[in-house]
């Protein structure tokens, strides 16, 4: 993926070109010219173009519905499943493990994904992008505790929210708190944690607080680094209003709405159009996950997992090493590390798992190291990898 065409708004690749960025669907379209305040551009209808007042540039490319990346992992499952139903047909089980495995895993978590789904675009619709980058351009270190909050309220996968953190970046905020937020959102964010309960039970806890509490410290020592010109300073200008409240605004908002029935239906509408743009965006990951889990339990022998994966250290290693190489969203990772727990008990290799994917992910610190600087993103795994690995054992001793 051409980092030029990652949407400024959802972190997916995009193709509807517009205001120097490409955007992925006409939604987020609207919502950068409604963050930005800036004019109309075109509006798509049936795949055609309808020129209206101010149009920046033209929209050269529009991806039809049967490219999209869930109808095609959705018609990859479907097929998987009438081939199994025809193999079963004249006796042939190979598949059967799988569609089982599957099955059982969707079961687990189905409620769950909705109900984040949900959250996910009641908090897009009605939270603003004012209140996210308000404060995260002071060089305080309550700006890194803001960073990790607002995070929690950010509804992309790890690969999203990486394009979100560098378009906040972009807007002035400091290289401590872009990487505070990254490290944050992708685990503590409101649609994965309801998934993660569905997972782990009340034991999710553990991996919303310690996420919380990674990106807070690392934030931290950022803060420290800067201090002393071990990492890059921001070259972006910013203006921050001081005098800005969110108090005030919400009141303000409050106030000035009104009941009636188009402003209902407005909002119904924008909840639910939000929550298919994140349908879209992390669904055919959560899907992949489920189906990679599946693989795991169906064919992979039990005792290669607590062998290799087990509560030791070479299990944590082992671990550390799955979780740089298997490049996958924070949504379609949970699943894979709730069969990690689930054939081995080692609750801390799932959190290593899930932790050291965002922290030593390529494509999170190739885009650090070319959009914020080569410093910021050689000092991300130096500086999470120890603190996960330390947690990852102490939870496998206590938990």
């Amino acid at each position: 993926m051409e980092k030029n065409k990652i949407d400024p708004i959802c972190g997916m690749e995009g193709t509807i070109e517009a205001y120097g960025h490409y955007f992925c669907s006409e939604y987020c379209l609207r919502k950068y010219e409604k963050i930005h305040h800036l004019g109309i551009a075109p509006t798509l209808h049936r795949g055609e173009l309808q020129k209206e007042e101010k149009c920046p540039t033209c929209v050269v490319k529009v991806k039809k519905w049967y490219q999209e990346r869930l109808f095609l992992v959705v018609s990859g499952l479907v097929l998987i499943y009438l081939i199994h139903f025809i193999f079963n047909y004249f006796g042939i089980t190979i598949l059967k493990n799988l569609v089982f495995s599957f099955y059982d895993c969707a079961k687990k978590i189905w409620l769950a994904i909705i109900t984040g789904l949900l959250i996910g675009g009641i908090v897009d619709h009605f939270i603003p992008q004012e209140y996210i980058s308000k404060y995260l351009a002071q060089h305080r270190k309550r700006t890194i505790f803001y960073s990790a909050g607002l995070g929690f309220l950010m509804s992309a996968c790890s690969h999203g929210i990486l394009a979100i953190a560098i378009e906040i970046y972009k807007k002035g905020a400091s290289v401590p708190a872009v990487i505070a937020f990254l490290l944050a959102s992708p685990w503590a964010n409101l649609p994965v944690t309801i998934m993660l309960f569905g997972f782990f039970g009340i034991k999710a806890l553990f991996f919303v607080l310690f996420a919380i509490i990674i990106a807070i410290i690392t934030g931290l020592i950022y803060q420290i680094l800067a201090k002393k010109r071990l990492i890059e300073e921001n070259k972006y200008s910013v203006t921050v209003d001081e005098d800005f409240s969110i108090t005030k605004d919400i009141k303000r908002r409050w106030e000035e709405y009104k009941f009636t029935p188009d402003n209902l239906k407005d909002d119904t509408f924008g909840v639910l159009q939000g929550s298919w743009n994140l349908t879209r965006m992390v669904l055919w990951w959560i899907l992949l996950g489920m189906f990679l889990a599946s693989l795991a339990s169906a064919y992979v022998p039990k005792h290669f997992f607590i062998h290799y994966l087990g509560a030791s250290l070479l299990g944590l290693i082992v671990t550390l090493v799955l979780a740089t190489i298997i490049e996958i969203c924070s949504e379609g990772s949970s699943p894979l590390a709730f069969e990690i727990f689930k054939q081995t008990g080692a609750f801390g290799n799932s959190f290593v798992f899930l932790m050291a994917g965002v922290a030593t992910d390529y494509t999170e610190i190739g885009l650090l190291w070319s959009n914020v600087g080569k410093k910021a993103a050689l000092w991300l795994p130096i500086i999470t990898v120890p603190q996960v690995v330390i947690l990852g054992y102490l939870f496998n001793l206590f938990l």
